[in-house]
């Protein structure tokens, strides 16, 4: 191992460093945990014929995360013969500091990988602590399967509880980019990608593998290996003929208009069975629903889920005080309760700080709670309380959702006919899946795709549908079509070029004369 003075290696320019440094422990272990890694990879086919490379921070608790330091595997070499000594180490900013030294003839001289600027680029752009570039046959073939699509999308597989931020019921969407000749020319499309899919924690390359970031080597690692077994899948499921896109991952569905999984455009519907009062352009393969006087009464809300919430929030903080998610919604609870106090919001207490007065510090979260549910507040902090207070009443059994009655056909309708349908609520996600997933038509998740709340922005703020919109990687924001009761949404929606109907139910608030939107009454008109 040399460590190297100030001169340039792959065109980048070297910087120095002591020997002390560059042999502290945290190196040194980093150093053992790379090659081992390495040799690994190679058995599962990620990193063969000298391709592939992984690249981990050395974690040092003393070190602030963004300025820690780099190991990487070189490139062009057997990486199931790796040693602790054959890795580089770079500063936080690309600089080399450390390279190894030229192995016995007949190997070729070390070079570090043609990857180090894309891996830089996911350091910069998402804080990771690992990224690994696999070049796993699983992750090449799923982006030969449509040439044409520009993203690979999989949901309702047990693995996707494996990639960061997502559950079950969640569409894991990986953005693909195209291949270029050398992979350092690749750092432009990828970080486009990585700004375009916030969400995201991998790029797939076509014809080429993938790249997969983590907040650690361990996460890194366990996503990666939650990604080959999806692609694997889909990849299986597809030479079955059935769609891996789907929540029921059933055959693959060839609509007139429509694109299947495998890009084909075919007629297999039955004759009539589209016809409605409210036609969907061909191009719309996408509905996104409103729950509230949408699908779902607006007094199941008012009358049945805010009334639970509201009576059970001291039982529920008393009982699950000391858990993680309980002290993560206490955490944001205190954060909008500070802003609320520096805004001089009414109904906003102070609550205490020590936890020994813990009591007095229930009762102080439970007033703020009281008064954001009485201004019906759409706040991520109240909304995410509330769906773990509902999640305990849906297992209790004191409670059951309710949807309209022509709800569970017209998603069956939607689902046969190749349509993917999403909800997106001020409700937590985690509150929209237990309503579906519950209802008085029984667990209706099968015909949904995905679930949008706050997080991705206010409901009657264009922006918001623009998210969205992204998020789905729709070619046009008219490929979706909304439906809401609200008529500042419509406003909203229609203003980030999407397709609009109001849903007219019982109870719904009127809607001003000559607002210009189509109307329903009911989803089976569409």
């Amino acid at each position: 191992m040399a460590v190297a003075p100030a001169v340039a290696v792959n065109g980048v320019k070297m910087g120095t460093s002591s020997q002390a440094y560059l042999e502290s422990k945290a190196v040194v272990d980093t150093r053992v945990l790379l090659s081992q890694l390495c040799r690994q990879f190679y058995t599962l086919g990620w990193v063969s014929g000298t391709g592939g490379s992984i690249a981990i921070k050395a974690h040092d608790d003393s070190v602030p995360k963004p300025q820690q330091l780099i190991l990487m595997s070189p490139s062009g070499v057997q990486k199931e013969r790796m040693e602790p000594e054959d890795m580089y180490v770079l500063s936080a900013n690309g600089s080399f500091l450390s390279s190894p030294s030229p192995k016995p003839y007949p190997h070729k001289p070390p070079k570090c990988s043609d990857s180090a600027p894309v891996f830089l680029k996911a350091y910069e752009m998402r804080n990771a602590g690992a990224v690994i570039h696999s070049h796993g046959m699983e992750s090449c073939l799923v982006t030969m399967l449509n040439p044409l699509s520009k993203e690979f999308r999989i949901t309702h597989m047990e693995m996707i509880k494996g990639i960061q931020g997502h559950g079950y019921y969640d569409e894991l969407v990986v953005p693909i980019i195209e291949n270029t000749a050398y992979e350092n020319e690749l750092t432009d499309s990828l970080a486009k990608a990585i700004e375009a899919y916030p969400k995201a924690t991998a790029v797939l390359v076509r014809n080429h593998g993938i790249y997969i970031w983590g907040e650690s080597w361990i996460s890194a690692k366990t996503q990666a290996e939650c990604y080959h077994y999806l692609f694997d899948a889909a990849i299986k499921l597809h030479q079955l003929g059935l769609d891996w896109s789907t929540p029921n991952h059933g055959p693959i569905q060839k609509v007139k208009g429509y694109l299947g999984s495998n890009g084909s455009v075919d007629v297999s519907v039955k004759a009539g069975t589209m016809d409605s009062d409210v036609k969907i352009d061909p191009l719309q393969r996408y509905i996104l629903l409103d729950i509230e006087g949408t699908t779902t009464p607006m007094s199941f809300v008012t009358d049945v889920l805010f009334p639970y919430a509201r009576d059970n929030v001291e039982r529920h903080l008393s009982a699950t005080y000391d858990s993680p998610e309980t002290q993560e919604d206490i955490k944001l609870l205190r954060s909008q309760v500070q802003d609320d106090l520096a805004q001089g919001v009414i109904g906003a207490v102070p609550i205490p700080l020590d936890d020994e007065r813990k009591q007095e510090m229930i009762v102080a979260l439970a007033a703020n709670v009281y008064a954001m549910i009485k201004a019906d507040r759409k706040i991520t902090a109240l909304k995410q309380l509330q769906g773990h207070i509902w999640q305990t009443g849906y297992k209790k059994n004191e409670l059951k959702g309710i949807v309209y009655e022509d709800v569970p056909e017209a998603l069956k309708k939607w689902h046969f006919s190749g349509i993917k349908v999403y909800i997106y609520s001020s409700g937590s996600r985690l509150a929209q899946r237990l309503i579906f997933g519950n209802t008085n038509y029984g667990d209706l998740r099968l015909y949904l795709s995905g679930f949008f709340d706050t997080t991705v922005g206010n409901k009657r703020e264009t922006r918001s549908y623009v998210e969205i919109s992204e998020s789905l990687g729709v070619d046009e924001p008219s490929n979706i079509l909304f439906v809401t009761d609200v008529y500042q949404e419509a406003v909203a929606a229609k203003a980030a070029g999407l397709e609009v109907i109001i849903s007219v139910r019982p109870g719904n608030a009127p809607l001003p004369e000559n607002h210009g939107f189509r109307t329903i009454s009911s989803l089976l008109e569409i």
